[in-house]
């Protein structure tokens, strides 16, 4: 799995985090480092993990060498990327790399264990739009790597009908109903049977069932018997989340690959040529 280097939020963060962190300039490494110096940056793992965004070292770096892409599993101490050039650049870019590998490396792994705890299901792991603000293309690619189906990317590109619009348009049926003209299949929250009934009458395409236990949703997936996706969602935990699974929906969603993952431990040791 490669990142979309092209995509323009992707261009857009880097850039940005590079105008946050050196500003008007590195001081320390124009004070210190002699302008003519060559070096080399080698990234290492100093922990297990699920490798993303090593691809953005193309937008920091001149011809970084690559030993790993995006979704591979690199062990711990081993070296996965080099980039040679002017060792000014290398220096005041090294803190911006990391931060993109450390973060985007820690969802892919989490992303990963979930998608390890439901193996043999047949299940489906989606990630949400509980993203950082602003790196939303890259918190999903990463996710991606990590082995998770990509949700909607954001309001636009997808009709879910949440419990609010539920209420605000009066209940299932019209909300269902005006939602049609959208001209997208329908994915609508449930709560009660009644709901599920109304919902599976009105031709949703798929069925959200939100914080019920595992027995509870085991059945009602069982009630739904097929006549319309299903997706559990609502406090997913790796430590749940197999029992979920064991509900057999089509799919389970869950924030915390993107709000609750750790940063992974990544070096990066630059050394004069």
């Amino acid at each position: 799995m490669i990142f979309d280097l092209d995509h323009p939020d992707v261009a857009r963060a880097v850039q940005n985090a590079l105008a946050e962190d050196i500003g008007a300039g590195d001081i320390t490494t124009e004070f210190c480092i002699p302008s003519g110096m060559l070096a080399e940056a080698r990234f290492v793992a100093r922990q297990d993990l699920t490798l993303a965004g090593v691809e953005l070292l193309s937008l920091l770096f001149e011809a970084p060498m690559l030993r790993k892409r995006s979704g591979d599993r690199v062990a711990a101490g081993e070296d996965f990327a080099r980039a040679r050039g002017p060792a000014r650049i290398l220096l005041s870019r090294e803190r911006v790399a990391l931060n993109f590998l450390q973060r985007l490396s820690g969802i892919a792994t989490l992303a990963a264990r979930f998608v390890a705890a439901v193996d043999g299901t047949g299940v489906r792991i989606l990630d949400t739009r509980k993203t950082t603000p602003g790196l939303r293309v890259l918190e999903k690619l990463a996710a991606a790597a990590g082995g998770v189906v990509n949700h909607r990317m954001g309001l636009y590109d997808a009709v879910l009908i949440k419990n609010n619009h539920i209420r605000l348009a009066s209940g299932v049926r019209p909300a269902i109903e005006r939602a049609r003209s959208a001209g997208k299949p329908i994915e609508i929250e449930v709560r009660t049977r009644a709901e599920i009934e109304e919902a599976l009458a009105c031709g949703a395409a798929r069925l959200l069932l939100d914080n019920t236990t595992p027995e509870q949703a085991s059945d009602e997936i069982r009630f739904i018997c097929g006549r319309a996706e299903t997706e559990i969602s609502g406090g997913i935990t790796l430590e749940n989340v197999r029992a979920y699974a064991e509900a057999h929906p089509d799919f389970i969603s869950s924030g915390a690959i993107t709000h609750s993952a750790t940063a992974v431990d990544i070096n990066c040791g630059i050394y004069a040529l």
